[in-house]
């Protein structure tokens, strides 16, 4: 895997430990890439921090029964799967914020809390390590053609457009990975394709929240997929 000027290709390319950036709702995949805007203190030094290192850091979910009942707590429980990033573009705004874009690298598995003395948090992680180097075959498991039937029709019940000569240029693990970061699904459904463990699988459920989703919104599914 190759992430802007930097290469990864074993578990000993990784830290074993990281700042992680709680974000509800958001999803990093492995060759994704995730635009942010940082304004708060203790986030502005966690960056500091990272571009000062490795410039890599996890993006994590808040667990989802934190993200459906916030608490007033200042270090809520997280989920147990991320994906580490690698900050690859860095602009400061003037007023104080900066404009990120962090490029997905591999999901890890959240171990234990360290570091403490630093207004952000920073784990121990295991990274999987599997997510470093893609396989010809995982791409061809895909079902393009239903996954491409699902979304043309989420797009016409929605009254969408999408750029389908650069949709059908684009590799199966692209596809599959860039309809999952950019979906407009809740925090469950973001998680449910973050761990999904492997292309197809995701593709699959990526499908079937897609269904979901036309059937509760618009009737029965089966008529708008015909």
């Amino acid at each position: 895997m190759i992430v802007g000027n930097a290469r990864y290709v074993k578990r000993e390319d990784l830290p074993d430990a990281i700042p992680v950036f709680p974000l509800t709702g958001a999803l990093l995949l492995p060759g994704g890439q995730l635009p942010l805007n940082i304004f708060e203190p203790r986030y502005l030094a966690m960056f500091d921090a990272a571009l000062a290192g490795s410039r890599l850091i996890g993006i994590v979910q808040p667990s989802l029964q934190e993200a459906a009942e916030p608490l007033e707590n200042s270090r809520p429980p997280l989920s147990t799967v991320g994906c580490i990033g690698r900050i690859t573009s860095f602009a400061e705004t003037g007023d104080g914020r900066y404009i990120i874009s962090i490029s997905g690298i591999c999901r890890f598995r959240l171990l234990d809390e360290v570091g403490a003395g630093h207004p952000y948090r920073t784990f121990r992680i295991a990274p999987m390590v599997a997510d470093l180097s893609f396989e010809e075959d995982e791409e061809s498991a895909v079902d393009r053609a239903e996954l491409l039937r699902v979304f043309r029709a989420y797009l016409d019940a929605n009254k969408l457009e999408a750029d389908w000569e650069s949709v059908e240029r684009a590799g199966n693990r692209t596809l599959v990975n860039s309809l999952s970061m950019m979906s407009p699904f809740g925090p469950a459904e973001k998680q449910a394709l973050l761990e999904a463990p492997d292309l197809k699988s995701r593709a699959e459920t990526l499908i079937a929240i897609t269904q979901i989703l036309l059937a509760r919104d618009f009737g029965d599914s089966d008529t708008i997929l015909q």
